[in-house]
């Protein structure tokens, strides 16, 4: 039974991240529903999606190509967070951790539904001139390395926060943006997994079968999203991590063998 819920759990996560992002908020917490501990589970999640990141990065390869300049710079920022955040995940208790899950939930649960309105202003910041020049000398570097943390450290929500860095960063082509969240995302996710694997944090039965219903999620999400509105999906996403992140809340402060 554990093996059909985690496999139908990446199908879920494979085609929301296909259609609208958002797949960690159905994937990580059924890892924790059957039984994986929170950092395992966590781990174990981030190890589940690379694959994606990976495929979809190579789809995006020529769009990536484009951006040669920023390449080495975008990925060494990505590799340098990506350990921070991972280290950090490594570092706290799994009592720690549960207690933060409900905090980052909710904080990857608003930035998805309110992303578009921090690209737009983001987009806004990124045309004045004085600030665009230290954006890219400093704060934009910092920015990167934060999101990477980020990802290191909570894989959910991580492909908002990284289109709102590239707006930032001035970028306006949707496809080359797509390319560039992929191969940020794929970079922290490696990083990120050589660091459990080697603290024996990922659990690897359990990831495999996320990471082939994923796999085949991402497959079938061609037709999907070809029948369903994406506004429907998204919202769809909204809503499940708003579940979530209350599950969490109450599971966390309000347990209910404490009523």
């Amino acid at each position: 039974m554990d093996w059909a819920v985690l496999f139908v759990a990446g199908v879920l996560g494979g085609i929301l991240n296909s259609v609208a992002g958002g797949g960690s908020f159905i994937t990580f917490p059924a890892l924790m529903f059957v039984g994986v501990p929170p950092i395992v589970a966590n781990a174990t999640n981030t190890f589940a999606a690379c694959a994606g990141y990976l495929s979809g990065a190579y789809g995006f390869r020529e769009d990536i190509a484009s951006e040669k300049k920023q390449i080495i710079r975008i990925v060494l920022g990505s590799l340098l967070g990506g350990a921070l955040g991972a280290w950090l995940l490594l570092s706290v208790s799994e009592q720690q951790f549960l207690g933060a899950i409900p905090w980052l939930l909710l904080f990857a649960t608003l930035l998805f539904i309110y992303g578009h309105h921090i690209s737009a202003w983001a987009s806004r910041l990124a045309t004045h001139p004085t600030r665009e020049v230290r954006l890219k000398s400093v704060i934009l570097t910092l920015f990167l390395v934060f999101v990477a943390a980020y990802g290191g450290f909570f894989n959910a929500g991580l492909g908002v926060i990284v289109l709102s860095y590239l707006v930032l960063a001035g970028y306006q082509n949707i496809n080359q943006m797509n390319g560039l969240k992929l191969l940020i995302s794929s970079a922290v996710s490696l990083v990120a997994i050589v660091i459990f694997v080697a603290e024996g944090a990922i659990d690897w039965p359990r990831g495999i079968a996320v990471m082939m219903g994923t796999l085949s999620g991402g497959y079938l999400a061609a037709r999907v999203s070809r029948r369903v509105a994406q506004q429907t999906v998204k919202r769809f996403v909204a809503l499940s991590s708003l579940v979530m992140t209350v599950y969490f809340f109450i599971d966390v402060y309000w347990p209910i063998d404490e009523w």
